[in-house]
């Protein structure tokens, strides 16, 4: 369990690998998982050594964080986890990773139009994103974008955890191909969401 790596849990708040960790019971039978702007690794991180099954590809596009991503990677000894130092959308439109995950995971990325953008191309047919978000956050014009993004939006959970009161997860699947026009260039989804 995640007691048995103090190197992950001196580097961060508990609250905050719990808070990633709610997102397990909604993993399902998923085996390659993307974690889009992960960040410090979170949920990544948390979720790969809980579930050491998973093939569990990190993507950042600060370098900084993406370099620390592949140490601590290495100072927590674990295989199957990839990092990509890339933005979303470039992601999105690479042929190696468009339409490879089962899964997409992300928190507190973007409002959940922008998160579709950057995460449904990822997601191949009859696979999930898990957003992790707020019960406050708004998702008016949210179906919209991820119904022409491929995707359906199948509910919205209640998930709470020390760290976040309020915390939900939505669950998008992905019905049908992503048009090839998305992702848009790196930084428009969020200037002009769908």
């Amino acid at each position: 369990m995640i007691s048995d790596w103090p190197g992950l849990t001196a580097g961060a708040p508990s609250a905050l690998i719990e808070d990633s960790l709610v997102l397990l019971e909604h993993l399902g039978p998923a085996h390659s998982v993307v974690d889009v702007g992960s960040g410090g690794g979170l949920p990544g991180l948390p979720l790969k050594i809980v579930r050491p099954d998973l093939d569990m590809t990190l993507i950042e596009a600060d370098q900084k964080k993406a370099a620390f991503l592949v140490q601590a990677c290495a100072a927590l000894h674990l295989g199957g986890v990839h990092v990509l130092a890339l933005r979303a959308e470039d992601a999105g439109r690479d042929s190696r990773y468009r339409d490879t995950f089962d899964l997409a995971v992300a928190r507190a990325l973007a409002p959940m139009r922008v998160l579709a953008e950057l995460c449904l191309p990822l997601v191949k047919v009859g696979g999930r994103l898990l957003a992790q978000k707020t019960e406050g956050e708004s998702m008016v014009g949210a179906e919209r974008a991820i119904e022409l993004l491929g995707g359906k939006l199948i509910s919205v959970v209640t998930a709470r955890s020390s760290a976040r009161d309020l915390g939900t997860v939505v669950t998008v699947e992905k019905v049908e191909g992503t048009p090839a026009a998305y992702p848009r260039r790196p930084g428009v989804a969020k200037r002009r969401p769908l």
